[in-house]
C-alpha cells in the first residue's frame, strides 16, 4: 500500500484531471507509441495554437477521472500509452488536430483510442466525422459568403446594365459663386 503522501498526490492529480474533463467541451484519448520528440513537439505546438490541453496521462489515474465524470465506456481503451487532448472552447478542435496527426502517421504510431463531447462518449466514426468539419471561423465565413452572394450578384448585374447604357450619370455639383 502506498504511503499517505504518495496517495494524497495521486488523489490530487485525479481530482485535477476530473475537473479538467468535467469542464472540457470535448476531448480525445490517443495511443502515441513510437512518435519522435520532434513529432511530439510539433503536436504540442499545434495543440497550443488551437488552445488545447494536451498531456500524457497514467491509465490508472485517467480511469479514476473518467469514471468520476460518468464516462465509464472509455475504460476498455485505457491501456498502453495514453495521452489526452482537451478543449475548453472549440469542441471540434481536439478531433481535428489529433486526426490530422493520426493521418500524418498513417495510424501506425499515433492512433485515436476514444473521444467524448459534452459528457457523451463518441464512437470512432463520430470522431472521424467531426474531425472533417471545418473550423468555426471557416464555417462563419461560408455563411457570410452565402448571405452576401445575392447582394454581390445584384451589384454585378446593375453595373453591367449601367455600362451597357453608356456608363453612370454623375450629378454635377452646382458651381460656387
Amino acid at each position: 500500500m502506498p504511503n499517505a503522501k504518495v496517495l494524497s498526490e495521486k488523489q490530487a492529480i485525479v481530482a485535477e484531471l476530473t475537473e479538467k474533463i468535467k469542464t472540457a467541451s470535448s476531448g480525445v484519448l490517443v495511443d502515441y507509441k513510437g512518435i519522435t520528440v520532434a513529432e511530439d513537439t510539433a503536436l504540442r505546438a499545434e495543440c497550443r495554437k488551437n488552445e488545447l490541453d494536451y498531456a500524457v496521462v497514467k491509465n490508472t489515474l485517467a480511469r479514476f477521472a473518467v469514471n468520476n465524470c460518468g464516462l465509464e465506456e472509455i475504460d476498455p481503451v485505457l491501456n498502453g500509452t495514453t495521452s489526452m487532448a482537451l478543449s475548453h472552447g472549440d469542441p471540434i478542435a481536439p478531433m481535428r488536430v489529433i486526426n490530422k496527426f493520426a493521418k500524418q502517421f498513417n495510424g501506425v504510431k499515433f492512433t485515436i483510442k476514444a473521444g467524448f463531447m459534452d459528457g457523451k462518449v463518441l464512437s470512432l466514426d463520430e470522431i472521424m466525422a467531426l474531425a472533417e468539419l471545418p473550423s468555426k471561423e471557416v464555417l462563419q465565413a461560408q455563411v457570410l459568403g452565402t448571405m452576401l452572394a445575392p447582394i454581390t450578384s445584384l451589384a454585378i448585374v446593375l453595373k453591367a446594365i449601367a455600362e451597357e447604357k453608356g456608363g453612370f450619370v454623375e450629378a454635377e455639383a452646382p458651381a460656387a459663386e
